[in-house]
């Protein structure tokens, strides 16, 4: 099974709302086996805009339980959107072995380590 994660970039105009909101996320994260691996810190922006001036990356043992987490009832009932922030949300898995990708108009042949 293949991990993936969960990239979230969020700008939160609400901190008491949020701050409720963020210390009921963690057990929602239990039943899908999911993880914190980046949670608020600090980052550097290295190309583009950011989304969001908080961010998150949280690691889930498949694509099915990120989606899982997100769509099901117990995240769903912390209602995120209605706290007033501006998310951005992305699940992300790895490439597999010899998978082309287009990157910037290039075709690219993906060679990975071995498991």
């Amino acid at each position: 099974m293949t991990k993936a994660y969960l990239i979230g970039q969020v700008t939160v105009h609400n901190a008491e709302g949020y701050q409720k909101y963020a210390q009921h996320v963690p057990a929602s994260l239990v039943p899908h086996g999911g993880k914190y691996l980046v949670r608020g810190g600090k980052d550097t922006q290295l190309e583009g805009q950011a989304q969001g001036l908080r961010k998150v990356v949280i690691e889930f043992p498949s694509r099915v339980a990120a989606e899982a987490w997100y769509h099901g009832p117990e995240y769903q009932a912390l209602g995120i959107t209605a706290l007033n922030t501006r998310p951005s949300c992305l699940i992300a898995w790895p490439i597999l072995r010899g998978t082309l990708f287009w990157s910037m108009g290039l075709r690219a042949k993906i060679q990975l380590p071995p498991p």
